[in-house]
């Protein structure tokens, strides 16, 4: 009597184990699918970003017949192709108090989660500005 009763329960439960596996799986596709799609365009955020700042720098330290200006707009030009960067982004390069500023700003739409249910706005914003010795006299 008592076995019967058990064995009701367990046919109840039976099944539970694949449902469980099978939503986890699904869970860890989407996460896969976000970070397939996410971590190289921050990657590329991040990289241009550092080669903004490298850029910059090289502006300051231009010889005498480069004009710093055009070696900044030159390096972050081919940083932006080098890295992705939208073809619309703002970028606005100008020499300010003795030192070069570049500014540049883009949005780009990262897909999230597949089929275009949900697409994520990545937003750049970011100010090279000179630093270290350099700016010193």
């Amino acid at each position: 009597m008592n076995n019967s009763v058990i064995s009701s329960r367990r046919t109840a439960e039976s099944g539970a184990a694949s449902t469980k596996f099978l939503l986890i799986i699904v869970v860890l596709v989407l996460v896969a699918n976000a970070a397939y799609n996410y971590i190289p365009v921050a990657y590329n955020g991040a990289n241009f970003r550092s080669e903004m700042d490298s850029a910059v720098v090289k502006g300051l330290a231009a010889s005498g017949q480069m004009k710093p200006l055009d070696v900044v707009k030159a390096s972050v030009t081919r940083a932006a192709s080098a890295n992705d960067i939208p073809h619309d982004a703002f970028m606005e390069i100008k020499a300010d108090a003795g030192a070069i500023y570049a500014h540049v700003a883009y949005r780009q739409e990262v897909p999230i989660l597949p089929f275009g249910v949900y697409k994520y706005t990545y937003e750049f914003n970011y100010k090279a500005t000179p630093t270290g010795y350099l700016l010193k006299q």
